[in-house]
């Protein structure tokens, strides 16, 4: 159940049948040369609706705002801080908990580190703060690493690469502009750099080259059935 395309008379009865909610976040962010700067949060919302179609869940609009450390200086990467994504999340979940939900898997198209440190956090906080609250936290990241071996071919593939290609080929083609050369960010360990555009000039983390709109067919049928699978492990969870 799309939040945004049901009436409050079906909210309500909504809730007979589901007391979770899934929390898609997202981020405007490049990707490469040839994927949309909304490819994170057009994939992870396109998947919480995958996953409504296999179990009763509700479904939050998306948070298109992320934190976007290692971007922040590519050309049309528009990033908020943890602050703000930390009150986001407090405030949407806190507002959903009042209207009746009570489990929430808070899901993330973008998975910099510092971002879904945040989400974490203010998670962690929550579940002290609304008694009856459950949460699960985790990124697109997580999915993919449970995806069968030999489906993704790049070892690493994490941003604008043969995954996030695979995907938008088959979610939104039209949007695909092209491709971009394999890379992998160069960044120093442990030092932070100021000129991050030296490290990573291109955006892409991974390999478009053998994306294909099968593969992103496949791939986020199979994120479904996993995303499935934890939100079943969160409604029957007992401490």
């Amino acid at each position: 159940m799309l939040l945004v395309e049901i009436t409050m008379d079906q909210f309500s009865e909504g809730l007979s049948e589901t007391r979770t909610v899934i929390v898609p976040f997202g981020s405007v962010e490049e990707h490469g040369r040839h994927l949309p700067l909304g490819t994170d949060t057009i994939h992870v919302y396109e998947l919480a609706r995958e996953t409504s179609m296999l179990r009763p869940v509700f479904v939050a609009p998306p948070v298109w705002y992320g934190l976007c450390r290692s971007t922040k200086q590519h050309p049309g990467t528009v990033g908020i801080c943890s602050e703000t994504l930390k009150a986001m999340v407090k405030d949407v979940c806190t507002s959903l908990y009042g209207q009746g939900l009570r489990n929430f898997v808070l899901i993330s198209g973008h998975a910099g580190g510092t971002h879904m440190a945040s989400i974490l956090d203010a998670a962690d906080s929550l579940t002290e703060e609304l008694i009856e609250s459950r949460f699960a936290v985790l990124s697109i990241l997580d999915l993919v690493a449970m995806l069968p071996l030999g489906l993704v071919q790049t070892p690493g593939d994490a941003h604008a690469g043969e995954v996030e290609t695979s995907l938008m080929k088959h979610l939104c083609p039209n949007l695909v502009k092209g491709t971009s050369p394999r890379e992998f960010p160069t960044f120093p360990k442990f030092i932070i750099a100021r000129n991050k555009l030296a490290f990573w000039p291109g955006g892409v983390w991974g390999d478009p080259a053998p994306a294909t709109a099968e593969k992103g067919k496949l791939i986020i049928e199979l994120e479904a059935q996993k995303l499935s699978e934890i939100i079943e492990e969160l409604e029957n969870f007992q401490e």
